[in-house]
Parts: C-alpha cells; sequence; structure tokens
C-alpha cells in the first residue's frame, strides 16, 4: 500500500524586515518552490524519504542565499566550517558531520557516515579524510566564500562580536537590549536550512545543513550536527529540523523534545511545533523554528521569531511557501 507523500523545507527563521544581505522575497519564494517540486518529482517516482531530504538539503547548500555549504558564513579566521546531519526514521539511524571544510554538500557526507555505520558524527579534520574515502566533492575555499560574507565579518569583528547569518551590527546590539529588557521583534535571520519528509511507504527522515554564526570561534559546535537538537526522525512520532541559535537548542535538547510531544502528549505535527517552540521561549527565551511531518504526514511550522523561509507540499497537495 503506498501513502501519500509530505514534504517540508525551511532556508531558516528570524525577522524579515532587515534583509541586507539578502535577495527579496520573490527571489526566496522562487528557490522554495523550485526545491520543493525537485522534491515532488522524486517522491512521485517512489524515492526514499532519506534520498529526498539529501536532495532538497543538497539544492539549498548549492544555493548562495542561504547560510550552508555554497555562500556559509565565516569564521573569526575568515574560513567556513560547515556542520550537518540527516537521520532516517524507519531505524533511527543517524550520521553527522561537523566543522568541516572543503566538501561541496555536506549533507551528503552525512549520509555517508550514516550508510557506513560505524560512528554518528565525524568532526574537522578526521571527516575532511573520510570524504576523500568516500570521493566527496570537494572544492576550493573559493567556492564557498562570497563577496558579502566577507563584508559581514568586518562587521562583525568591527563590532567586536558574533553576528547572526545577515545580521548588522547594530541589529544585533537591539538584539541583546531585547533580550535584556523584553521579547520584542528583533530584526535578523538565522541561516540553517533543512528539510522533514514522509515517503509513499510512510517512512520518515530529517536532514539539517548550516554555516554556522558570523565571526564564530573555530571548531564551534552548535546544533545542527547534534543528533536530538537540530535534527530528529522517528518512524513512530516525527521528523524534525530546527533552525535558531544553536546553543539555545542544544541546552533543550530540542527535536527530540518535539518528537516527544508527540509520542507522550499526542499532537501532530503543528501542535508539537508550536509547543516545541512554546518549551523553547520558556526555558531559554529562544529564539528560532522549527518544520515538523508527523507520521500521518501532517505538515507543522512554528517560530519565536517573526519569520520563517518554508515551503511544504502536504500529502500530495498543492506547494506552498511561506515567509512570515
Amino acid at each position: 500500500m503506498t501513502l501519500p507523500y509530505s514534504l517540508i523545507i525551511h532556508g531558516g527563521a528570524g525577522a524579515l524586515e532587515d534583509l541586507k544581505y539578502e535577495a527579496d522575497a520573490t527571489e526566496f519564494e522562487a528557490s522554495v518552490l523550485e526545491i520543493l517540486a525537485a522534491g515532488r518529482d522524486l517522491l512521485e517516482k517512489g524515492e526514499s524519504a532519506l534520498n529526498v531530504v539529501e536532495h532538497c538539503v543538497n539544492l539549498l547548500e548549492n544555493n548562495p542565499l542561504y547560510n550552508a555549504g555554497k555562500g556559509s558564513v565565516l569564521n573569526e579566521n575568515g574560513q567556513v566550517e560547515m556542520d550537518a546531519a540527516i537521520m532516517n526514521g524507519a531505524d533511527i539511524r543517524a550520521g553527522a558531520v561537523t566543522c568541516v571544510k572543503s566538501v561541496k554538500n555536506p549533507i551528503s557526507l552525512a549520509r555517508q557516515v550514516l550508510e557506513q555505520g560505524d560512528h554518528v558524527m565525524l568532526a574537522a579534520a578526521g571527516a575532511l579524510e573520510f570524504a576523500k574515502v568516500c570521493k566527496a566533492e570537494l572544492r576550493a575555499d573559493e567556492y564557498f566564500i562570497v563577496p558579502h560574507r566577507i563584508e559581514q565579518l568586518k562587521e562583525a569583528k568591527a563590532a567586536g562580536r558574533m553576528m547572526l547569518d545577515h545580521e548588522k551590527a547594530d541589529t544585533a546590539d537591539k538584539r541583546d537590549r531585547a533580550k535584556e529588557h523584553s521579547k520584542e521583534q528583533m530584526a535578523q535571520k538565522l541561516g540553517t536550512v533543512g528539510a522533514a519528509c514522509r515517503d509513499i511507504h510512510g517512512n520518515l527522515a530529517a536532514a539539517t545543513s548550516t554555516g554556522g554564526l558570523v565571526n564564530k570561534r573555530w571548531g564551534r559546535v552548535g546544533d545542527t550536527p547534534v543528533v536530538g537538537a537540530g535534527v530528529f526522525a522517528d518512524n513512530d512520532t516525527c521528523a524534525v529540523s530546527a533552525t535558531g541559535y544553536g546553543e539555545q537548542f542544544l541546552r533543550t535538547v530540542f527535536s527530540k523534545t518535539v518528537s516527544d510531544f508527540v509520542l507522550f502528549k499526542g499532537l501532530d505535527a503543528q501542535g508539537a511545533a508550536a509547543a516545541g517552540v512554546q518549551f523553547l521561549v520558556d526555558k531559554v527565551n529562544g529564539d528560532g523554528g522549527v518544520i515538523v511531518i508527523d507520521k500521518d504526514g501532517l505538515c507543522g511550522a512554528a517560530q519565536s521569531t517573526s519569520g520563517l523561509i518554508h515551503g511544504w507540499i502536504e500529502l500530495g497537495g498543492e506547494a506552498h511557501c511561506k515567509l512570515g
């Protein structure tokens, strides 16, 4: 028996009022809908959820609009260090890489870690050696570094701080003041990308990829490559991909918490997404968003910021895109 497929992707959460370094909303919408169409084509041919989320995140990594793969932000040394993770809901196998350089598509390297099976996460030089063994596509540094990321790093260094993807120094100051005084809206965008899927066989999968924070310390690891924090998938509950301040998502074991709302509370995808974000806010005043597909193929999304770039196809229906 075949089931209706569902797919949801995201390109980051935050406020979209201050996109100094971004294309306009039309470009984001076109990108999201194009990737959903590519995912639909695969799902209608019977491809697995695992293959589909990898492919969709590949496309997000290849687009310099997003902070993943090509166009990733730069660390304090002016280098790209990328994180990615992928998880299969049918058997809860997972693969992740962190602090990787030179790898064109970190999510595909994470997939190789999953398939190899001995480990769940490989880091830095070890991950690069594994990439060479797997004959992963490698690129010179120049491939990943785009001009506006260089300007962002200069701005962050001048301000003496780390910054979010596409965030300006004055925006960062506003963010800190808001943290101290209220939960007022903050003009910022968080650049992790991700996908969640249910295929026609009822199997779930999720994938997440990112370049991290502008001017981050070298070797910094956020939530993206950590199973249960930035990504989670289990056929008994749901598939989850998160985006936001990684440290907050690590401390709340965010993606597993969302899954637990399905498991223990019986919530659907939208209910679990909303409950997860409320938990994030209540516990750590957290900023970010999440996409979810539950075991019944229902899609959900929620965020504590004013915007979440995402699009979805629910139960084989029409494709939708939403930036708010």
